[in-house]
C-alpha cells in the first residue's frame, strides 16, 4: 500500500504534494513503483495533529482520486475517519476505507461501507490523534489491542459488513510507546486468530526515528536515508511475524524487502 498524502502537514511529506499535479504525478509514481493499493489520505493523522472539516478534506482529496481512478489500474483506499468523506470519495472510485478510529469517531462508518460493498480496514488507536501519544498505557497490551480489533470486526458484522471484507490494524504508534510498537511487531501472530488479513505501518514513524537518533541530540528526518533503512527492517520483521499488507512511502525499495522475505517464508524445506 502506497501512501499518498494529500496534506500541507503530514509528518513524513506535509505540504510536498498538496498541489493537484504533484498529488497526481506521487501517485502514479507510486503505482509505477509496484504498488497494489493507493491510500490517499486529506487530514493529518500525525501525534497532536487537528481535525480538518469534512468540506476541506473533501476538497483535498475528491479532485485527486477522481483523476486517478481513471489513470491507474489498482484500488484506491481512501484514509479517513468521516464518514461523509468516505461516501464520496467511493463515489469518486475509491475502493476501499481506511478507517483509523475502526468505527469510533463516526457511527456512521460502518453503514457508509456496508451500502457501498467495499472493504474496510478499522485500525486499533488509544484516543484521538490530538491526545493519542500522551502516556499511552496498557494492563496487557496485546490483549487490550485484539479485543478492540474483534469488536471492532463485531461492529462490522451487525452491520452487514462480513469478515472477508475486513481488514485489521493494530495502530502502530497510534497510542503507544516505542517499546509497545516493537512488542505489536514481534507479537503479531497473536492476532491470526481473529482471521482477517493483518495491515501494519511502521513506514518513517516515531519510534524508528527514536532508535536510529540513539543517545544523538538530532533526530534524523523522516525522510533521511537511515529513516528509510530502519523503516525496511521493520517491514522485513512485520512480514516475517505475519503481515498481509504494509503501507509505506517508499514503493520502490519495499518491493524488493518484500521479495526478498517472500522467498525467505516460502523456501521449500530441504528435508
Amino acid at each position: 500500500m502506497g501512501v499518498l498524502n494529500a496534506t500541507p502537514d503530514s509528518f513524513s511529506d506535509g505540504g510536498r504534494f498538496f498541489s493537484m499535479d504533484d498529488a497526481l504525478a506521487q501517485g502514479e509514481q507510486l503505482v509505477e513503483d509496484g504498488a497494489d493499493i493507493l491510500d490517499i489520505g486529506g487530514e493529518s493523522t500525525r501525534p497532536f495533529s487537528d481535525l480538518v472539516s469534512i468540506d476541506e478534506e473533501c476538497r483535498r482529496v475528491m479532485p485527486v482520486i477522481e483523476a486517478l481512478a481513471h489513470r491507474i489500474s489498482i484500488p484506491i483506499s481512501i484514509d479517513t475517519n468521516k464518514a461523509e468523506v468516505a461516501r464520496r470519495a467511493i463515489d469518486a472510485g475509491a475502493a476501499i476505507i481506511n478507517d483509523i478510529s475502526a468505527f469510533q469517531m463516526d457511527p456512521e462508518m460502518p453503514k457508509v461501507a456496508a451500502r457501498c460493498n467495499v472493504p474496510v480496514i478499522v485500525m486499533h488507536m488509544l484516543g484521538t490523534p490530538k491526545t493519542m501519544q500522551k502516556r499511552p498505557e496498557y494492563n496487557d497490551l496485546l490483549r487490550e489491542i485484539g479485543t478492540f480489533l474483534d469488536r471492532a470486526i463485531g461492529t462490522a458484522d451487525k452491520h452487514g459488513i462480513p469478515r472477508s471484507r475486513v481488514i485489521i490494524d493494530p495502530g502502530i504508534g497510534f497510542g503507544k510507546t516505542l517499546q509497545h510498537n516493537l512488542q505489536l511487531l514481534s507479537h503479531l501472530e497473536e492476532f491470526a486468530s481473529l482471521d482477517t488479513p493483518i495491515l501494519i505501518g511502521t513506514s518513517r514513524k516515531a519510534f524508528i526515528r527514536k532508535l536510529i537518533q540513539g543517545k544523538s541530540e538530532v533526530e534524523p528526518q523522516p525522510d533521511s536515508r537511515e529513516v528509510e533503512t530502519g523503516t525496511q527492517a521493520s517491514v522485513a520483521a512485520a512480514i516475517l511475524n505475519g503481515a498481509h499488507i504494509v503501507r509505506v512511502h517508499d514503493v520502490a525499495n519495499t518491493r524488493k524487502t518484500a521479495c526478498i522475505v517472500d522467498a525467505i517464508l516460502n523456501a521449500e524445506n530441504p528435508g
